[in-house]
């Protein structure tokens, strides 16, 4: 389980206004009773949302559609006049929003404004970062812009095993961006953001899992997470990324001696009723398991969020869900039930 943090707990529920509070009760109320009629009801807005700055990246990671250049979709930046647009339709009912979908948000040079703009908002905002960017102008302007959590990608605490799975990234520039934005934090008098460590256990790096712990500590993040990896191709596992340790491994034996995927496919979804994916040219898609945005549930340039939100696609699509999960393939490999938290 993450550890619980007292800073950051308060300043999430400072953020939870009436109206977002009686939003979410409809929210959960609707998934609850879909669940229970199998029958697709929507009531209210989302709670949170992810928003892709860019599906542009400096790294070339072996999963990542992102690094291994493999969209089918265009590549480009998220625009902060559209941004503010969207958020402008939807921050009365929205507590949390996510920068973050595919490619590194910081390469978007309207990044920070648009976090500002949903500080502004009062919304709750997190960023996951592989840290190359960080350097001590741009560690000060994130503290400033009132980013409320930063997940930092490090997936080895030696180079040799860091560069196995970030490839052509540097650790040592890695440890520089965490410890600017905490020396940052500490100049500004700041408690935010909470820093995260995200470690992506697979077989090279898990014999250094303590060893990030205590690296994290000397540093001064606020958090380790551990993570699962997602393999495409885990029956054969051409990269050798699955781990030994079962309990970081997605994947197990199964009768056959095949590798099987050991998640959760039962027939809902909550991410469906809360937390929906804009791309960086205003598609929206289910959830952050379809990167190459395939179920395009609406387009931001047609129609404003809140009627897309109820359309006939979204009605669809989460009706799907509901009578037959596991035949829809960006569901196939989806690790909710099996991520570990360190």
């Amino acid at each position: 389980m993450p550890q619980f943090n007292w800073n950051d707990s308060v300043n999430f529920l400072t953020k939870i206004t009436p109206r977002r509070a009686l939003n979410g009760l409809k929210v959960v109320s609707s998934y609850h009773l879909s669940k229970w009629l199998k029958k697709s009801i929507q009531w209210g807005y989302p709670i949170s949302i992810s928003f892709e700055p860019t599906t542009s990246c400096n790294l070339r990671c072996p999963e990542c559609p992102s690094g291994l250049r493999a969209f089918s979709r265009p590549t480009g930046m998220l625009k902060k006049d559209f941004f503010r647009e969207t958020i402008d339709q939807m921050y009365k009912e929205l507590t949390y929003l996510v920068f973050y979908f595919q490619g590194e948000p910081y390469l978007n040079p309207d990044f920070l404004d648009m976090v500002q703009y949903a500080t502004q908002k009062k919304i709750y905002t997190a960023t996951s970062t592989n840290a190359h960017y960080l350097n001590d102008k741009n560690a000060k302007r994130t503290v400033e812009s009132g980013l409320d959590r930063l997940i930092i990608s490090i997936d080895g605490t030696t180079q040799d095993t860091y560069q196995q799975y970030r490839v052509g990234g540097k650790l040592d520039k890695v440890l520089e961006g965490a410890a600017n934005i905490v020396k940052w934090k500490k100049e500004l008098r700041s408690k935010t953001p909470f820093i995260i460590f995200q470690f992506l256990v697979v077989r090279h790096n898990e014999h250094q899992i303590e060893e990030v712990h205590r690296l994290a500590k000397e540093i001064g993040v606020d958090q380790v997470r551990l993570k699962t990896a997602q393999v495409y191709d885990y029956e054969n596992d051409p990269n050798q990324l699955i781990p030994t340790i079962q309990k970081y491994s997605r994947y197990k034996k199964d009768k056959s001696g095949k590798m099987a995927f050991k998640g959760n496919n039962a027939n809902h979804c909550w991410r469906l009723w809360h937390d929906p994916v804009i791309t960086w040219d205003g598609s929206v898609v289910p959830c952050c398991f379809d990167k190459d945005a395939k179920h395009k549930l609406g387009d931001l340039s047609q129609q404003s969020f809140k009627e897309l939100w109820h359309n006939k696609n979204y009605r669809h699509f989460r009706s799907q869900v509901l009578q037959s999960r596991k035949n829809i393939d960006i569901c196939a490999n989806c690790s909710e039930g099996v991520k570990v938290w360190g």
